[in-house]
């Protein structure tokens, strides 16, 4: 299973849970996953949300593979200019 990890602002919307260990195929399957378990997170996945798989930075990463042994961190996107 791969570990999942939120930071604390996004856990706010996951009851608190900053560590997860799931059976995922796909980012898209990931945030799948993680809307059905913690319905406060679906409005922060998709558009708001950078996906870091095993130290790589992808946004917009829906169909990113992710391996059973992947380190995935999900991050709030930042905004610059």
């Amino acid at each position: 299973m791969a570990h999942i990890t939120l930071t604390p602002s996004l856990a706010q919307f996951a009851d608190g849970e900053r560590t997860l260990d799931l059976d995922v195929v796909s980012v898209k399957d990931l945030f799948a996953q993680l809307g059905q378990r913690h319905p406060g997170l679906i409005p922060h996945l998709e558009d708001n949300v950078a996906v870091a798989i095993d130290g790589q930075i992808f946004q917009g990463a829906l169909f990113e593979p992710i391996n059973p042994d992947s380190d995935v961190h999900l991050l709030p996107m930042l905004a610059g200019g």
